[in-house]
């Protein structure tokens, strides 16, 4: 099958993996969270291709699986506990250990072994496991930005994947026998030349997409321990379980010369690109613990704190997506969120984006929670900027960016229940009626109450709470 994305000759891994990252993009073919650059893409189609892990005769055969804790490797994670086999999932940036186990409650429900498979799950339901632990890995499955059907792969350019399996051959927990398995969309399956791919470098047997099953056949070997000198003393404060690893190489004599730190980027030299931003205010970007970025908001959680409790009702921030890390603490209403319950405070409307395109959501049965919508809305991952609630009208109000998020969100709420009542969701009326794309859906503050079902954006209520989902 030949490649929709053309990789042109001499092309760098930044270069295939910015050519990956945009046309995935402009072609809209992926989920929350957006951009997917500097991600693991989470594709559209993303369960499907989970799906068909369980069909490969290595999984029935497994015991013990690793995966990695991507947001579209969750149903890949709940594929290995629905089969009551052993989940293993690396613990947050290598900072305590390499795995964490994933353990369900005893007779989990189905629903339970969604959340355990989930960002949730790697925080409530799993045990830490100490490099001592004796454990055999049998099936390995790893996120991609880009994979060859030769096994060649492209990772989003910080080396967990390759260096977690490089310490797991060192301890003796895979070997040249354990099968990897990656789960991509069909336009990241490309021809990546052989010459940019490294010793340190992971390859896979298997390639999933929605679509298709490809066995590789792959002729590269795969890392058989760590290549100490592709690490410097940067590297080693930052992961302390690899100053561990070589205390004990160097005591096994094994070599564990260190290689130098890169040098200082160049200016105009290729390397990694910046995230692109989208019409968001000013934000400091913090590394949480799987790699992805969380964002706050500077200026208005500032201004936030400056506030009284009581009316620090409005807060945004973005969708969630992948395990999330960093966490703070979270709750509703008057009580401070941390980064994954929407980032942090604002301080007034003004740190809205210019223009958002607002859905209606009604039927919302009596005695529910805001929280409990808000967690619906994560699950299917139509988490919106702000959401303004009207629990006693029995309707709530969500914004997004722009048309095209809006739309996501509507597909994914079609078949919304919650508490055995189905929600009703569609644009609000201030957006029917032609109203032009990108046009400012700003709602100024009225001086009688408005007669729309879209209610006043500045105004709040005993029944009227803004807050992000």
């Amino acid at each position: 099958m030949e490649p929709v994305i053309k990789i042109n000759p001499g092309a760098t891994k930044w270069d295939i993996r910015q050519k990956v990252w945009d046309y995935i993009e402009d072609n809209n073919l992926a989920n929350f969270p957006r951009p997917v650059h500097n991600r693991i893409p989470n594709f559209k189609g993303a369960f499907t291709a989970c799906t068909k892990l369980s069909e490969l005769k290595v999984f029935t055969q497994a015991t013990d699986v690793k995966v990695d804790p991507d947001k579209p490797l969750e149903g890949a994670r709940l594929a290995v506990l629905q089969a009551q086999k052993t989940l293993l999932v690396p613990t947050p940036r290598l900072r305590t250990g390499l795995f964490n186990k994933i353990t369900p409650p005893e007779g989990a429900t189905k629903e339970q072994l969604r959340i355990c498979s989930s960002s949730q799950g790697v925080r409530d339901f799993s045990v830490p496991m100490d490099l001592d632990e004796k454990v055999k890995v049998e099936l390995v499955v790893v996120g991609s930005v880009a994979v060859s059907e030769k096994g060649l792969r492209i990772g989003k350019g910080e080396g967990f994947a390759d260096m977690e399996f490089g310490m797991m051959a060192s301890m003796g927990a895979v070997d040249a026998s354990t099968v990897v398995v990656t789960i991509v969309h069909d336009c990241q399956v490309v021809d990546i030349p052989e010459e940019i791919i490294e010793s340190h470098d992971l390859t896979v047997d298997y390639i999933l997409t929605p679509t298709r099953v490809i066995k590789t056949s792959c002729l590269f070997p795969k890392p058989h321990g760590i290549f100490w000198n592709k690490l410097h003393n940067e590297k080693l404060e930052k992961i302390p379980i690899l100053k561990k690893m070589l205390a004990l190489e160097e005591q096994a004599g094994k070599d564990v010369t260190l290689g130098e730190a890169p040098p200082p980027a160049e200016p105009g030299q290729t390397g990694p690109p910046k995230r692109q931003n989208r019409r968001r205010p000013r934000q400091n970007v913090h590394p949480d613990d799987m790699g992805e970025s969380k964002q706050e908001n500077v200026d208005s959680e500032r201004k936030g704190r400056q506030r009284p409790a009581r009316v620090r009702k409005e807060s945004r921030g973005e969708g969630g997506g992948g395990y999330e890390r960093g966490k703070g603490k979270s709750g509703e209403n008057g009580k401070e969120k941390g980064p994954e319950e929407g980032g942090s405070e604002v301080a007034s409307q003004r740190k809205l984006p210019l223009s958002v395109t607002t859905v209606y959501l009604g039927g919302i049965p009596a005695g529910l929670r805001v929280s409990e919508l808000k967690a619906a809305l994560r699950e299917k991952e139509a988490a919106p900027l702000r959401l303004t609630w009207q629990g006693a009208q029995h309707r709530a109000f969500l914004d997004y960016c722009d048309p095209q998020a809006a739309e996501l969100a509507l597909e994914a709420l079609q078949d919304l229940n919650l508490n055995g009542h189905s929600l009703q969701a569609e644009l609000a009326k201030s957006q029917r009626g032609g109203k032009r794309s990108g046009q400012s859906n700003r709602r100024p503050r009225p001086s009688t109450p408005p007669k729309s079902d879209t209610p006043p954006a500045d105004t709040e209520s005993d029944t009227t709470e803004k807050t992000e989902a």
